[in-house]
């Protein structure tokens, strides 16, 4: 009984090794060999590339690429290094070979496509707002490039989008910055005042966005917990500022969803403006009383 099992076990092992020496040749097989022309070595790189295999795609367009630089089949190998990249998800490296295909190609059928795609290997690499947005603000600059040089291109709508979409992303980052000095002021001036800044941020550079009108009530509200706890000698300039950005509010969101905050610290800031006129009309008259 012993010997059968170890038989059997012997069997299975073997089948396994030649199953493993049939695998390695098949994989031996679809490298690139030194005597390989270029069109079989560019066939062997697409061969992984279409089975998935986009590392070792990669690393078999690189090579087809250092020796048919200045061909066709380069020239294709260079579109599809960047996809290989793309799709294993080495989206920094993709938007490098995308930016090399439609620089050295720029007249190309592809060249559009890689300028795209250049920008959207950097929409990929957009963090979560709250992180540095640098891969953010550059898919931005590389989608409007996009639109400016390819106003009829198909894609210029979905560029837009992205811009969009990537923007709000931006003004999130602004407002959010805003609500934490705000959280975090209790009867620091200072931070009411780097939380109106903020809010005015949102609002000055992201009109367009989800933020922008409730950026602009929120900030009304900070200029007036700013004065509330400025030196007496700045509050009025401070509350008029609050008063100001009200102003600007009801002018561009007449009936915005953020009114009643808009509102009721307009109300504040004003009572606060006429009480400060009338304590400084009191003072004035007391001081001529006492000269006379």
């Amino acid at each position: 009984m012993q010997i059968i099992i170890l038989k059997n076990s012997i069997l299975k092992l073997s089948v396994l090794f030649l199953a493993v020496i049939i695998l390695a040749s098949c994989g031996n097989r679809n490298q690139i060999r030194p005597g390989d022309t270029l069109e079989v070595a560019f066939d062997k790189a697409m061969a992984f590339y279409d089975r998935g295999r986009f590392g070792d795609a990669a690393q078999a367009f690189e090579t087809v690429i250092t020796v048919g630089r200045g061909t066709e089949i380069g020239q294709e190998a260079q579109f599809f290094l960047a996809e290989s990249y793309f799709n294993n998800r080495q989206f920094l490296l993709a938007a490098a070979e995308y930016q090399r295909y439609h620089v050295f190609f720029p007249r190309s059928a592809r060249a559009a496509d890689a300028q795209f795609a250049e920008a959207f290997s950097y929409y990929r690499l957009s963090p979560r707002y709250n992180l540095d947005q640098s891969d953010t603000i550059r898919s931005i600059e590389l989608f409007q490039l996009f639109i400016s040089r390819n106003p009829n291109n198909q894609k210029a709508s979905e560029a837009a989008d992205y811009i969009d979409e990537l923007r709000e992303k931006l003004a999130l980052k602004r407002f959010r910055a805003a609500e934490q000095y705000v959280r975090l002021a209790g009867r620091e001036a200072r931070n009411y005042r780097a939380a109106a800044i903020y809010f005015g941020i949102t609002f000055d550079r992201f009109p367009e966005t989800i933020y922008a009108e409730k950026a602009l009530a929120n900030k009304i509200m900070a200029h007036v917990y700013f004065a509330e706890n400025s030196v007496s000698a700045r509050q009025l300039e401070r509350f008029q500022e609050a008063v100001e950005a009200y102003e600007t509010y009801v002018q561009l969101f007449p009936r915005g969803e953020s009114r009643d905050i808009a509102e009721r610290y307009n109300d504040r800031a004003v009572t606060a403006i006429a009480n400060l006129n009338r304590a400084s009309s009191n003072t004035t008259q007391e001081d001529r009383s006492a000269v006379n």
